[in-house]
């Protein structure tokens, strides 16, 4: 019998129970969230081999390669194909249509690599942002992910998402576990290794630590990995019942969490050490999945206080409710923006789980992203706010998705053995 994620998750709630997110002034910067914006043509031709002369070789074009996908990840970058100037520079860039070329050098010894990158603006024929670097040849995508960063923060006034990095569960066979990874997918780290249910990872503010959910021990613990060193993992909380899917703070220093401890799934407020602060919500139904508004003063979670799981607005100086969506038979999964005052979640629509976005303090109809016929749940948002995750079902199993806000750039974006859900964006 196909579920859904969201149903899993509640299935397991009540199982229990049952059981027990410049260049200069006068620059114009492209408006990354305008949906009618044409794309830059960005041409990356094969980087040049400082040691080498002759035909460009493997690593060289593997450098062009991987800079042009981080680039296009961004959804507003078209990257000039290659026979369009030959591949390789000097060529005439205007003629192939490229309003920006990258122009990038690198020379290699040992196991350390150089790399020499400029950014030229066709139009003005003039360099107008170059950067040099030197790490281990390991750290060659990071480096590359880096100068993309900077590439988008030139041409748009913020700083690119290429180095944040994402986290979702992957599931085979019995076991579901944490994985961590790069916009790309070009690198894959196993975080636990609990051959057992591991569900919900959240990122600590920072990027550094990673929180997430396993049963392994036989009641549903919270725990917190140092993800700078893999074997420094320790349980936050262990009270009986659910400790589940927490959302932190801007600060790192406090969490809401939910909590079963007193026979009810309620929503708490406790602090970086998992000492309870307050209780929020008080046997009003099921009440799970926290979100936080940028600036703390509000909190979304998902409740079937009336009966189904509809999304509520708490007003964190005041800790009174209301509710937020009235249509679809389910409203879950709530990621609150971290730029600006915009809520993704999924919503049951027809039999099929969609993404949507509303503005929580407005009263203005939901906005439909995603309209295909598949389920799409678990979303998160990107560093930037300009992208949404979330795990789509493809044939029998989930992959991990991304689109832009305004439902456009759809795309898987990376390939596993197995099931992935519950994805993450680091901010």
């Amino acid at each position: 019998m196909k579920t859904t994620t969201f149903r899993n998750l509640f299935f397991f709630i009540l199982l229990f129970i049952v059981a027990e997110k410049a260049i200069g002034a006068e620059r114009v910067y492209l408006d990354i969230t305008a949906s009618e914006t044409r794309k830059i043509n960005i041409a990356v031709p094969v980087f040049q081999n400082k040691n080498l002369s002759g035909q460009p070789n493997v690593i060289a074009r593997e450098l062009a390669d991987t800079l042009s996908n981080a680039l296009k990840f961004h959804g507003i970058i078209s990257i000039i194909s290659s026979p369009g100037y030959g591949g390789n520079e000097p060529a005439d860039w205007k003629k192939s249509g490229a309003d920006y070329a990258v122009l990038g050098q690198y020379e290699m010894n040992s196991d350390v690599i150089k790399l020499e990158m400029r950014l030229l603006d066709v139009a003005g024929d003039e360099i107008i942002m170059g950067k040099s670097f030197s790490g281990s040849t390991a750290q060659k995508e990071q480096i590359l992910f880096k100068f993309c960063d900077n590439v988008i923060e030139t041409l748009t006034g913020k700083p690119g998402i290429a180095t944040s990095r994402i986290v979702f569960v992957n599931g085979e066979k019995n076991t579901k576990e944490v994985y961590l990874t790069d916009i790309l997918g070009t690198r894959f780290r196993q975080i636990t290794r609990h051959k057992h249910l591991t569900v919900s990872p959240r990122f600590v503010p920072g990027g550094n630590f990673l929180t997430y959910t396993s049963y392994h021990s036989g009641n549903q613990n919270l725990y917190i990995t140092d993800l700078r060193q893999d074997k420094i993992t320790r349980v936050i909380s262990r009270r009986k019942g659910l400790n589940l899917a927490p959302a932190w703070a801007a600060d790192g220093q406090s969490m809401v969490l939910t909590l079963s401890t007193n026979g009810n799934p309620d929503l708490y407020l406790l602090n970086a050490a998992g000492e309870i602060i307050e209780q929020l919500t008080d046997r009003a139904g099921i009440n799970v999945s926290p979100t936080w508004s940028p600036d703390g003063s509000h909190l979304v979670f998902v409740s079937d206080r009336s009966g189904k799981p509809q999304l509520y607005l708490m007003d964190m100086r005041t800790r009174k409710v209301q509710r937020l969506t009235f249509e679809g038979s389910e409203n879950a999964e709530p990621s609150w923006s971290p730029t600006e005052d915009l809520i993704v979640y999924s919503s049951l629509r027809d039999g099929v789980y969609q993404l949507f976005t509303l503005n929580p303090y407005k009263n203005i109809a939901p906005v439909q992203v995603t309209d295909d016929l598949s389920y799409h749940e678990a979303p998160s948002w990107s560093p930037d706010g300009n992208q949404i995750i979330f795990a789509k079902r493809d044939g029998k199993k989930n992959q991990i998705y991304g689109i832009m806000k305004n439902g456009s750039f759809q795309r898987r974006l990376f390939t596993l053995p197995g099931s992935q859900n519950y994805p993450q964006w680091s901010r």
